[in-house]
């Protein structure tokens, strides 16, 4: 065994002399990573000690129930089945009609003849993704307000003469449309670039076959990029609980808490308006421990059946 550890080391280390350059590019990356992403876990302590910040956080006493007071106040809190529920409702919406829309256009991409029609079709698609939240949110409230242009088109139908984002039961199709909205033509890179990957031989031998456009595309292209379809649909589900306050809380009012508040503006809520740290540092961890617990099932779903996975 420490012959091993010491053939591995001796192994990185010749590495490492001989693409040093490489390892110089990889050092920021690595010291982003342990500066915001590693050395901040050490704070998930204060979910379970009555935090302090007069106290610091090994000064502050831990809590009762083995530290686990503020996951089970949680989950006896009013808001816990609602948070839960709109959470898992917006986010299923998403994956539902999100995560195909750049699929489908980066297939309809691929179809295009004029390269000049293409290159502008992609440039259009991809502007939205470079405008801030804080913008398509501004956007999105002046196209849904009472007096929008959407609002209006609507009225023609009978709906009433009122702001969309007044009605809870809208608030989901406004989210996710324009989701897919500003996100669609970005998520078509790597899709596009999966599809230039495929040999070109392979659509030949398609067509000798007497195989049309829908059929090359169901037999060769889908095929082609299963693997980046794959792969991508399972770093969605690790974010199937994660969706990010910002948006919902430039667009949401308490007229519709109902179906548009989610676990993540409820820990925004807790803990920098209320200042309830403990509680909402609890409330998050539950948050990402059932994005593991999804991810890896997933995963793990996806190994047996097509043999691509994460890990």
């Amino acid at each position: 065994m420490k012959n091993n550890k010491l053939n591995y080391i001796n192994r990185f280390c010749k590495d490492m002399k001989k693409y040093w350059k490489a390892y110089l590019l990889v050092l920021p990356v690595i010291i982003y990573f342990i500066l915001f992403h590693f050395k901040p876990l050490y704070g998930i302590i204060i979910a379970f000690k009555d935090y302090r910040p007069t106290r610091g956080i090994w000064e502050s006493p831990w809590t009762d129930n083995f530290g686990l007071k503020y996951f089970l106040e949680f989950f006896k809190s009013y808001y816990f089945l609602r948070l839960l529920r709109n959470t898992l409702r917006i986010s299923l919406s998403c994956l539902v009609f999100g995560w195909p829309a750049p699929i489908i256009l980066a297939l309809l991409l691929n179809e295009l003849k004029s390269e000049k029609f293409k290159k502008i079709t992609q440039t259009v698609s991809y502007l939205p993704h470079f405008i801030s939240t804080v913008i398509i949110c501004g956007m999105v409230n002046l196209f849904v307000s009472k007096n929008g242009f959407i609002t209006q088109f609507l009225n023609l139908f009978g709906y009433p003469e009122q702001s969309l984002l007044s009605d809870p039961n809208m608030f989901v199709p406004i989210y996710v449309i324009s989701n897919i909205w500003a996100a669609c033509g970005w998520g078509t890179i790597i899709y596009l670039a999966a599809l230039s990957g495929i040999d070109g031989e392979l659509y030949d031998a398609a067509k000798i076959d007497g195989a049309n456009r829908w059929k090359q595309t169901l037999h060769v292209t889908l095929p082609g990029i299963s693997g980046t379809i794959i792969i991508m649909f399972l770093l969605r589900m690790g974010s199937i609980m994660s969706i990010g306050h910002e948006k919902i809380m430039l667009l949401y009012n308490p007229g519709i808490y109902e179906t548009a508040d989610v676990i993540s503006t409820y820990v925004y809520r807790s803990g920098i308006e209320n200042f309830q740290y403990s509680y909402s540092t609890a409330v998050g961890i539950f948050n990402n421990v059932i994005n593991f617990i999804i991810v890896t099932i997933f995963n793990k779903i996806s190994k047996k059946v097509t043999e691509v996975g994460l890990w």
